[in-house]
């Protein structure tokens, strides 16, 4: 389980082929003297399992699922990641509860910059969507981002110059392709409440605070 907040950037140093995926070899800008094999590892928001450290560098296995599901695929050896190592239970929760199960691969689409800010467009897979919240969360390369707005599956988010400065993001162009992770708490919403959504559409019937209680969940 990882925060969302980037521990320190990351480049990758080698890929190799193994076993129908890839042998990654990353190198830390932060030290890994605490990390043991076996520990997990966020690298721009996937989760991968240390398999060797040498001094600043670690090696993870990349499956076959992760280079379908990420933009894994198209990293080349010498590009900056993002890193976060797990979180410690007791430890502060200051972005928010991310897996590191990317749920699909955006798109940016625009970058205005305002002042020392980025107001960012992001393209997301459309199934996607039904997940979105206002000032809900996201997570982009393993960043927790605050969404500003959306519409259709077109998200806007505000970048701070602090995520700017310690993140990849600030290397960002559009057309550049991102990980999307998005918050957990949300699908798990959805996914109790859709077949009573359903139900409710079916019956022209609203969504209503009564409507909860009868059924538990207030």
């Amino acid at each position: 389980m990882f925060t969302g907040l980037v521990e320190g950037i990351g480049k990758i140093v080698s890929l190799q082929s193994y076993q129908g995926g890839l042998l990654a070899e990353i190198s830390a800008s932060f030290s890994l003297r605490d990390t043991n094999i076996g520990d997990s590892i966020a690298v721009d928001g996937v989760c991968l399992t240390v398999t060797e450290i040498r001094g600043s560098s670690f090696k993870a296995q990349i499956s076959p699922e992760t280079l379908a599901k990420t933009t894994f695929r198209y990293k080349n050896s010498g590009d900056f990641v993002n890193l976060e190592r797990a979180l410690r239970l007791g430890e502060r929760l200051g972005g928010h509860l991310v897996s590191g199960h990317v749920d699909g691969i955006g798109k940016v689409v625009s970058i205005t910059p305002i002042e020392d800010f980025w107001k960012v467009e992001i393209e997301i897979p459309e199934e996607l969507v039904s997940y979105l919240v206002k000032k809900g969360s996201i997570a982009i390369d393993g960043v927790s981002l605050t969404i500003n707005d959306f519409k259709n599956n077109l998200v806007e988010l505000m970048l701070v110059p602090h995520t700017l400065k310690v993140t990849t993001l600030c290397l960002k162009k559009p057309g550049d392709l991102v990980n999307i992770e998005i918050d957990m708490i949300a699908k798990m919403v959805y996914k109790w409440l859709s077949p009573y959504i359903e139900s409710l559409e079916r019956s022209k019937k609203a969504l209503t605070l009564e409507f909860l209680k009868e059924h538990g969940f207030l």
